[in-house]
């Protein structure tokens, strides 16, 4: 996609995006035991976030204690005591991988029963995942092209339940037969998909309600505008668009990035399509990454208004909805707390 389209993209979110989008807080289950993250659940509805959503993972990013404790505990269940003990805010994945390891009758039925159990808040994010979730649960890991193709079956059986259709499908890699959701909400669940690439920015737009992709001023305009251009060519309207992006805060800004350091090995882009599923090689992949690259693309820092600035930074892109992803390990209750008390009015003014 060429420059202009892509700038006609981030032009046509900023049409359809609100004067104040929503907030929401990502929480890490690769980072934190799922007691702790439960504990910032309740802080960052305290402190005004209106998402709260987390990552979905079997294998972390990094081994243990190199640079950090690691974790993966299991997402939904995590999901039904975040229901209980929040009482506003949103709650999802952000992001399941739909392409092996959950069958997607078995996916729609854990977000429906979400949604039963508190009506009006639930939510499925769902991407196309990585080796380090899949290979360890003896699955074979695909090229992209069948990444996609799965995660486009997947979203095709999903979003038929959610309606209460009762669904026979034969695809090349997914089978139903007379599969129905028995346990309906009232309320049709939205969808959306992580998307990099203009490829799976098109899936979001025929198949989802949004579109969740990095907040990387060089990437997301590409992906929005291949978004736009499939909507529009769909006669849709413009849907969600979710962009997210790392936070760090502490008491001062070593503190704050070194604390953080662990997360650069979410960013070699070769993690999402080859092979490597064993935390010490993802670790080493992050190791080669500068310590200016990752500080370019999050948000790190012991002064809220940087924070602030950089967040409407990325609200210039278009977004409907940012979700910032708490990795602030040395502090993560206070960072919530300072989002509540000096970052969050300031944003929405």
């Amino acid at each position: 996609m060429g420059v202009i389209e892509a700038a006609r993209g981030v032009l046509w979110a900023r049409r359809h995006a609100p004067d104040h989008p929503v907030y929401g807080v990502s929480l890490a289950h690769e980072r934190f035991r799922p007691d702790e993250l439960l504990d910032q659940a309740v802080a960052a509805e305290q402190a005004g976030f209106e998402v709260i959503a987390c990552s979905d993972h079997i294998a972390p990013w990094w081994p243990a204690g190199d640079p950090a404790p690691n974790n993966s505990g299991n997402a939904w269940v995590w999901l039904g005591a975040v229901g209980q003990a929040t009482h506003r805010a949103s709650i999802g994945t952000a992001v399941t991988g739909a392409i092996h390891r959950y069958n997607p009758v078995v996916l729609a039925q854990q977000v429906a029963t979400l949604e039963v159990m508190n009506p009006g808040r639930a939510f499925l994010g769902v991407g196309s995942s990585e080796a380090m979730n899949e290979v360890p649960a003896g699955l074979d890991w695909p090229d992209v092209d069948e990444q996609q193709e799965r995660m486009t079956e997947q979203l095709q059986i999903i979003n038929r339940l959610l309606v209460g259709e009762t669904v026979d499908f034969t695809g090349r890699y997914f089978k139903t037969r007379a599969a129905r959701l028995y346990t309906l909400p009232d309320r049709r669940v939205p969808v959306y998909v992580s998307a990099f690439g203009e490829n799976a920015a098109r899936i979001a737009a025929e198949h989802a309600d949004g579109l969740w992709t990095l907040a990387d001023p060089m990437q997301a305009p590409k992906v929005i505008g291949a978004y736009r251009k499939s909507r529009e060519e769909a006669g849709k309207g413009p849907g969600e668009i979710i962009l997210q992006a790392l936070f760090s805060w502490a008491s001062d800004d070593e503190t704050a990035f070194e604390s953080a350091r662990e997360w650069k090995a979410t960013l070699p882009s070769e993690l999402y399509t080859d092979p490597i599923y064993e935390p010490s090689e993802i670790k080493a992949k992050g190791d080669q990454v500068s310590d200016r690259t990752f500080t370019a693309g999050a948000i790190i820092g012991s002064d809220p208004s940087s924070h602030v600035r950089k967040i409407k930074a990325i609200g210039k892109l278009g977004a409907t909805a940012i979700m910032l992803m708490n990795v602030s390990s040395a502090d993560p209750i206070g960072a919530l707390r300072v989002y509540g008390e000096q970052v969050l009015p300031e944003l929405r003014g």
